[in-house]
């Protein structure tokens, strides 16, 4: 699965740059994350860097994305090989 970033965010921008694949972007209100580039940091990290650093607790399994670890690091190797 990939991640997402519920409405109790409080953008306090502290998960934006911990985010290796950049999947994090500000939207019209709160912070989004782009399932197309979330590995929940599968390839990078043994735990999902942006909720390691959330203070809210805002960012849960995104239950309308789900992948399995073997999806997410094609994924991984998608993003980080592409041109």
């Amino acid at each position: 699965m990939s991640l997402i970033i519920t409405d109790e965010c409080i953008n306090c921008d502290v998960c934006e740059p911990e985010c290796p694949n950049e999947a994090i972007s500000q939207g019209a209100e709160i912070y989004e994350i782009d399932p197309s580039k979330c590995t929940e940091c599968v390839g990078h990290f043994d735990e999902p860097q942006c909720q390691q650093v959330c203070p809210v607790d805002c960012i849960p399994l995104d239950k309308n994305n789900v992948e399995s670890k073997d999806q997410l690091m094609a994924k991984y190797i998608r993003l980080t090989t592409a041109s």
